[in-house]
């Protein structure tokens, strides 16, 4: 069973914004056509259930959602990009690897998460045009995707889990109550990965039974199979506790049964709290005969099952009570369902506001609305460079900026473009700007816009 896996997702750039203008014989002065980039596509996952393993994301590691159209003269928008959907199995769960962040936890059929968002598209120099503002000499870059790295690991959905050390016989015992066929032999480890089986017990009353690899002493550290076992017991709603009541491997059942606790405990908060039934195996031999008296003496006042996994001796009564208590924790979970948490789930919120720190003599700007609008801004054209500065100016940055202590020509670092810090105390209205384009070389027009407080590529 693979599950887990580690894979690099891309979501696809947006289009860049076309810069036109109308050009018919007769149609003088025809004014800006350019059309928008399109959205570029985004990575979604999906849970579904036909799928049972990250098999599939081992051997293709790198998904990457389609890049957006770039916009066209007649104001034509570019096409936007196309999704890419990958399908993983219940219970997965997806982690940014840089950050540690969550980003979903996908526990029910059909549940969705967007892992890597595509860029918006680029404006064409038609969405430029104002009454003041008639011919526009600029466009927008599209945006570039989220890039991410993800680790996804499968927790297995089941109502009850076995657990107990090795060779006690938890394959056996789902081999008899259900249709599972788990490998059994007679040495340590044989089960090293999660086998599922169904119990069924009437119309309509079944429930998901999973034999678990066998844990032992320091298993929270990773000793044995470690954490790639107590990963898949944190999903079980019941505990079976089963125990060597022959002792055939020379161990103390009473001890065993100390130390798995402690090391569920150990792992997290809630397996320490999940409702356990212990099961006194092998009660077929001779020497479980001798061991029984004392072991129930000792487990009186707790739900003990004495059963034989080779026989079927009191399985039925045990899958019986464990399918009752299902019930009973199910009820109560259906009371409780509007003040249940919600699944995590990735959600496409941006930072508002406009936060300034300062490390290494850099001017670090941290807000969403400014990254982007730096990085769609195409450097290379003064009024596109200007149109920046009045975004920046509208925003907050520039007065977050001189607030935290930036002066003319210090650097200041917008995601990840750095620029060059200037503001004047009197900066260019709006028809000033188009003035000093009609009055001054393009050349000269530049360093003007630059001591008039304009922000620009390094």
């Amino acid at each position: 069973m693979i599950d887990i896996a580690e894979i690099e997702v891309r979501g696809g750039d947006g289009g860049d914004g076309c810069l036109a203008f109308r050009r018919e014989k007769h149609v003088p002065r025809g004014g800006p056509n350019g059309g928008d980039g399109g959205k570029g596509g985004s990575v979604i996952f999906e849970a579904t259930e036909s799928v049972s393993t990250l098999i599939d994301l081992r051997y293709s590691q790198h998904y990457d959602a389609g890049r957006g159209g770039n916009g066209e003269g007649n104001q034509r928008h570019g096409a936007d990009g196309q999704d890419t959907r990958v399908l993983v199995p219940v219970g997965t769960t997806i982690d940014d690897v840089e950050t540690g962040e969550r980003l979903a936890d996908l526990s029910e059929p059909g549940s969705q998460a967007v892992v890597a968002r595509g860029g918006i598209g680029g404006r064409g120099n038609a969405r430029f045009k104002t009454s003041t503002y008639r011919t526009p000499r600029v466009r927008e870059l599209g945006e570039p995707g989220e890039a991410r790295r993800l680790r996804l690991e499968v927790h297995l959905i089941a109502d009850v889990g076995l657990v107990g050390f090795p060779n006690v016989g938890k394959s056996t015992l789902l081999a008899h109550v259900s249709e599972a066929k788990p490998k059994i032999a007679d040495y340590p480890f044989t089960t090293l990965s999660p086998n599922l089986g169904v119990v069924r017990l009437g119309l309509g009353e079944n429930m998901v039974v999973a034999d678990l690899p066998g844990l032992i002493e320091g298993a929270h550290e990773g000793a044995g199979l470690g954490y790639d076992f107590l990963r898949h017991v944190e999903r079980t709603r019941l505990l079976l506790h089963v125990l060597d009541g022959a002792a055939v491997e020379g161990r103390d059942p009473l001890r065993d049964l100390v130390v798995i606790n402690r090391e569920l405990c150990a792992h997290s908060e809630a397996l320490a709290h999940t409702p356990q039934i212990i099961v006194l195996n092998k009660a077929d031999l001779p020497s479980a005969q001798e061991n029984l008296p004392r072991l129930l003496d000792a487990l009186s006042g707790r739900p003990v099952h004495v059963v034989s996994g080779v026989t079927g001796e009191g399985l039925d009564a045990l899958m019986r009570q464990a399918y009752a208590r299902l019930r009973q924790m199910r009820a109560v979970d259906a009371a409780t369902s509007d003040d249940a948490e919600e699944p995590v789930l990735f959600r496409e919120e941006r930072r508002r506001g406009v936060r300034v720190s300062r490390s290494e003599g850099i001017y670090c700007v941290d807000s969403d609305a400014a990254r982007r609008a730096v990085v769609m801004t195409e450097m290379g054209n003064d009024e596109a460079v200007w149109l920046l500065h009045r975004r920046l100016t509208r925003m907050g940055v520039i007065k977050a900026l001189k607030r935290a202590g930036a002066r003319e020509g210090d650097t200041i670092q917008i995601g990840d473009t750095q620029l060059v810090f200037s503001a004047g105390d009197h900066p260019l209205t709006f028809a000033d700007y188009l003035a000093s384009r009609r009055q001054t070389p393009r050349r000269q027009g530049r360093n003007d816009d630059a001591d008039s407080g304009n922000a620009g590529a390094e």
